[in-house]
């Protein structure tokens, strides 16, 4: 996907030290960057930490960005490849123990919901999860997803067929 004529510049800005054209290109990035993580972690400071992690990442690798690629599916990569670390660290199973607070109160059907659509994702192997949360909370193209998950738009494609059809089993294998 080729990333427009300004961003492209910004890019040879930031690859030559700029550090203020890497702001302006990371920071519209940040947010789904985080939701793509909370989907993958299920844990908001787990979650900041990936983000961070990813823009520090692509900070150091940003000399890797193709000339006229666009950035966000770049990022985005790296974010879901921290996020996969995170997850293969030992600190993660401590952390995924301990429940997050709950801020607001929620009708109890929409927190059950919640809770048996999350159990389900996490049931789900890690790459048709990763298309699904792209796709469903980041609504990201076919092609986008595809980017960031190191596919074709055709196996992304796939992928998120195979990902909707078991995760829709597991939904009512759960209420049944």
């Amino acid at each position: 996907m080729a990333a427009p004529p300004a961003a492209m510049t910004l890019v040879r800005e930031a690859q030559s030290g700029d550090d203020v054209a890497f702001e302006i290109l990371l920071n519209p990035l940040l947010e789904p960057g985080y939701r793509l993580a909370c989907g993958m972690l299920h844990d908001p400071s787990a979650a900041e930490d990936a983000v961070q992690e990813a823009a520090v990442k692509a900070w150091r690798k940003l000399k890797q960005l193709r000339e006229g690629t666009d950035m966000k599916p770049w990022f985005l990569g790296i974010v879901a490849n921290e996020c996969r670390s995170a997850k293969r660290s030992r600190w993660w199973s401590v952390a995924k123990s301990v429940p997050p607070e709950r801020t607001t109160a929620e009708p109890a059907d929409a927190v059950l919901a919640g809770l048996e659509l999350r159990r389900a994702l996490l049931a789900m192997e890690d790459g048709k999860r990763l298309v699904l949360v792209l796709h469903w909370y980041l609504d990201l193209r076919l092609e986008e997803i595809a980017a960031i998950a190191g596919l074709s738009v055709h196996a992304a494609e796939s992928r998120l067929q195979r990902g909707i059809h078991e995760l829709r089993q597991r939904l009512e294998g759960q209420r049944g």
